[in-house]
């Protein structure tokens, strides 16, 4: 019986395991999506403890918590840490064959060094022993970063944000380079009037424009987005239910923009007309300043009401959605090919049943601009499990090409949260692993040792910093490994 979470965790041949000890464990990390605070970066954050450097912000472990009885005070209330994680450390053993079981063990390991299973027996050992170490200072939020050898991260901004603390990790050299990601979406959802009116106002004091009809408000953003590029951005993110199939004229926009101004309630024929003509004029801006942007479709949020009015959005109460997401996303893709502004394009869906819809329809819009323009992204959110990363590689790699794919990001609020990049390389490894094993790809480690090094790091780098091969960094081990 093989041990659990030894050095070969999830390596279940040779070959798995030489691909991932010889080349995947030893690049860097390039999270190219994540949402983690950057005034935290910027100031260095100290934790005062594990439950709060692990449990706040966490939907994951929140959604867990309440699948296990727990009541909500020692989730999001306010009970203490050390109840709050007395309580998690009571749900983990209930998480076996959830992903969260192995990323809460990577997670020890990696960081603290603990091999315990966490349970209420070795809770208060492991608290008391992380959280001495997350009170020095080789555990801050820069040191955590440098720990799992990260080498650049993207954030996600609101276009009203001053970006202080990017300007702030650049005045100072922070070797780890951290850049904001343009995330526009408040500016077109009119769901909510009152809240869409207020937030154009703040908007246009950022930009310095009177936001007054569309026209202006496409203003503004560009304002904006020219303030992000000069910041060093080079990537937008959209997240919505799905890419609307509608279109609408100059004048129909103008119609809907007043209609919302004026407080009145609009249709959801009205608010995709607003979407698809909004999104596609961000998308024209991400190309002619040579950016690139990430579509999240699909997901269906705060679905529990009564849940919503006592702890508000983004509180763990949002799931897979039902939408339709072709016809919009080509519509789209299609309409900024043909007039030639088509940016480098991520796709990230939430319901499995998309996955093949996304394979292929990247590769309708794949040119000779560079390799791998079009991209599906990773298996994202409610299908960052073991399962869920192998039915997306597996669908990329038969209507794909894997060797382009740009690999793995978090996702994560959590400067804890980096083993999931190891998790997935084992993954990665295990799958290639195995076909050599069967005969099914040559055993030809230089071909295979080189893809996998790329997916894991090179790719990413090259496309979202526009990194050069050639140039050294230091790799986990120590030693030296080109980019």
């Amino acid at each position: 019986m093989k041990a659990f979470m030894d050095e070969d965790f999830l390596l279940q041949t040779p070959s798995a395991r030489r691909l991932y000890h010889d080349h995947a464990a030893r690049m860097p990390i390039i999270d190219y999506h994540c949402h983690l605070p950057p005034e935290d970066i910027a100031a260095d954050r100290a934790y005062d403890n594990l439950g709060e450097a692990w449990l706040a912000g966490d939907h994951y472990k929140w959604r867990a918590m309440r699948s296990n009885g727990i009541p909500e005070d020692r989730i999001t209330g306010g009970a203490d840490w050390r109840e709050k994680f007395d309580a998690w450390a009571a749900t983990v053993p209930h998480t076996l064959r959830n992903p969260l079981y192995h990323w809460t063990h990577l997670e020890l390991q990696r960081y603290f060094g603990i091999s315990d299973l966490l349970n209420p027996d070795t809770a208060g050992s492991i608290y008391e022993r992380a959280s001495e170490m997350l009170r020095t200072p080789e555990f801050s939020a820069r040191n955590l970063m440098r720990r799992m050898n990260v080498k650049a991260v993207c954030t996600t901004d609101d276009p009203v944000d001053s970006l202080q603390h990017h300007a702030r990790l650049c005045r100072e050299g922070f070797e780890i380079e951290v850049r904001p990601a343009f995330r526009p979406d408040r500016a077109m959802k009119l769901e909510d009037p009152a809240a869409w009116r207020e937030y154009l106002e703040t908007l246009g004091s950022a930009a310095k424009v009177e936001i007054r009809d569309f026209a202006s408000l496409l203003e503004a953003v560009d304002e904006r987005h020219a303030f992000f590029h000069s910041m060093g951005c080079r990537l937008s993110d959209h997240g919505v239910e799905y890419v609307p199939d509608a279109e609408a004229c100059s004048a129909e926009l103008e119609a809907i923009f007043a209609k919302a101004l004026q407080g009145e309630v609009v249709s959801r024929a009205e608010r995709d007309a607003f979407q698809a003509a909004f999104l596609y004029a961000v998308a024209r801006m991400n190309h002619v300043r040579g950016w690139a942007q990430q579509f999240h479709v699909g997901v269906a949020r705060s679905n529990n009401s009564r849940r919503l009015r006592e702890l508000g959005p983004d509180t763990g109460f949002d799931s897979i959605g039902d939408f339709r997401q072709g016809p919009g996303l080509v519509r789209l893709l299609d309409r900024l090919d043909a007039s030639h502004h088509l940016a480098r394009t991520v796709l990230y869906n939430i319901n499995p049943a998309d996955h093949a819809l996304m394979a292929t329809v990247i590769g309708s819009f794949q040119d000779a601009s560079r390799p791998g323009k079009m991209q599906w992204g990773s298996a994202w959110w409610f299908l960052d499990h073991k399962q869920g990363m192998e039915e997306h590689l597996n669908t990329l790699s038969a209507d794909g090409l894997l060797s382009r794919f740009v690999g793995m990001l978090t996702d994560s609020r959590s400067f804890l949260s980096y083993p999931r990049h190891e998790y997935f390389r084992r993954i990665l490894c295990n799958l290639v692993g195995n076909e050599v094993e069967h005969g099914e790809i040559p055993a030809d480690f230089d071909l295979l040792g080189g893809m996998i090094e790329d997916v894991c790091f090179h790719n990413a780098r090259d496309y979202f910093f526009g990194g050069e091969r050639g140039k050294e960094v230091e790799g986990e081990d120590g030693g030296k490994i080109k980019i």
